[in-house]
């Protein structure tokens, strides 16, 4: 059996994503960088953060703190939505903060640009259709590898790649998935596109209800495994790359302990199963809607 630990996906760029990573959204200030630290220890070789996080420059502290070598870890940041209109210096703005020369993924972190000063105003005079115009600018100088996009429905994705200035087709859409938002339509409109897809909040984010679930707590006995852990074997039989979000030293170190074990066919169909649904992260923030239920 392949060790999961170290499994990869090749994106439609040629590159080599690692398919577990360490989320890094809602870790407290002064967290981070031990976070980060303890999972590259551990052997992650994959690291996910955001200027909207607020913890960049800790991310880059754990990277160095770890003594892996810089080329040996994937780091995906993400351009705020006041950024928009700013992509060249969002991307500035980030490996500043990272203390890094360049990242191996960025994405436009949500399809609404806003204005600097007011996350409920939309910028005026702009659409996420020239931001990827300005994106696509990007791997060419260097400071960014592969370019992407986050919480893209198929509704914003189409319109996106039949504009006539899409060149580069994402590499990455990041969406939220796991067994209570499975979003098949959504998978299945990135997999159609060549666009990969990494799951955020695949655990379902702090007290979610996936954890009072029956059949997923009756999994993870008989397995013997954390529900952690069988989630995220769910979310990597189904193709995605998954970025499990975690403080804790313990967890973290469980998160990774994927290898020599799996789900079976019969056991992913229970999961798929599960009927209840709900959302970690909605778009009610934000000053137009970007979740348009087209995703199930």
């Amino acid at each position: 059996m392949a060790a999961i630990s170290r499994k990869t996906y090749t994106l439609n760029t040629g590159a080599v994503i690692p398919a577990i990573g360490l989320g890094t959204w809602q870790s407290g200030t002064n967290e981070v960088r031990d976070a980060v630290r303890i999972a590259l220890a551990k052997g992650y070789r994959h690291i996910d953060t955001a200027l909207n996080y607020g913890n960049e420059a800790e991310v880059g502290d754990g990277i160095r703190d770890s003594g892996v070598p810089r080329e040996d870890i994937w780091v995906t940041t993400k351009l705020d939505n006041n950024w928009h209109h700013r992509v060249q210096a969002g991307i500035d703005r980030s490996l500043k903060s990272l203390g890094l020369d360049y990242v191996d993924l960025f994405l436009v972190h949500w399809p609404v640009p806003t204005s600097e000063t007011d996350p409920k105003v939309r910028q005026p005079n702009w659409d996420f259709i020239k931001t990827w115009q300005e994106m696509q600018k990007l791997p060419a100088t260097g400071k960014v590898k592969n370019i992407g996009v986050s919480n893209f429905n198929p509704i914003n994705l189409e319109k996106l790649l039949s504009d006539p200035s899409c060149k580069i087709v994402p590499a990455v859409n990041q969406i939220e998935l796991h067994p209570n938002n499975p979003s098949p339509k959504a998978v299945a409109y990135n997999t159609s596109k060549g666009i990969h897809s990494t799951a955020y909040s695949c655990l379902g984010s702090t007290n979610s209800p996936l954890y009072k679930d029956s059949t997923l707590l009756k999994l993870a006995e008989t397995k013997g495994k954390t529900p952690q852990q069988v989630l995220l074997q769910w979310g990597i039989a189904h193709g995605f790359s998954v970025i499990p979000k975690s403080v804790n030293r313990e967890r973290i170190e469980k998160n990774i302990e994927l290898d020599g074990w799996d789900l079976t066919e019969a056991e992913v169909k229970q999961l798929d199963g599960l009927k209840d649904r709900f959302k970690v992260c909605g778009d009610s923030w934000l000053p137009e809607k970007c979740f348009f239920g087209d995703d199930e």
